[in-house]
């Protein structure tokens, strides 16, 4: 079976659509205030959310959760309506994609001092306004900033 990334940049070729899905790690503290945390990406250290490429076999919220777990040490309970989408381009061995990524809110309930990845990222937890003015990407960046504790509450 072909890496991920080599299937990537092979539908890019095609001209095919490139996704990926990703998890905003969330919880409300005891004052009623929201934070979301991000993870570091491996390569340039900038402030990213956990993400990766479709699983076969499971759902873009199973995959955004199984992708917390891996890059943030996170657990919890997905929400089942994407909280929105963006893109980016994706830097590949041999080229730039754009990638459309679908992301989900996960409603953090354990965080874990060990963690698949923890050697290689840093998390943090930051309020939306503060996390949204680390993210490089100008999508993301809007969709974190613009999250509501009301809304979240609702919906979990």
């Amino acid at each position: 079976m072909a890496k991920p990334k080599k299937q990537a940049l092979r539908k890019a070729r095609r001209g095919e659509k490139i996704r990926q899905v990703a998890a905003i790690p969330f919880r409300i503290t005891a004052a009623g205030e929201l934070e979301v945390m991000l993870v570091t990406s491996r390569e340039t250290q900038r402030f990213i959310l956990p993400k990766g490429w479709p699983m076969k076999g499971k759902s873009g919220r199973k995959t955004a959760a199984i992708e917390a777990l891996e890059e943030a040490g996170v657990e919890g309970k997905t929400l089942p309506v994407p909280a929105g989408a963006y893109s980016y381009w994706k830097r590949l061995p041999s080229a730039f994609v754009r990638v459309n990524v679908t992301v989900y809110l996960l409603n953090v309930t354990r965080q874990l001092n060990h963690w698949p990845e923890a050697k290689s990222r840093k998390r943090a937890w930051l309020r939306p306004q503060q996390a949204a003015t680390l993210i490089d990407e100008p999508e993301l960046a809007t969709l974190v900033r613009n999250l509501e504790v009301s809304a979240l509450q609702e919906s979990t």
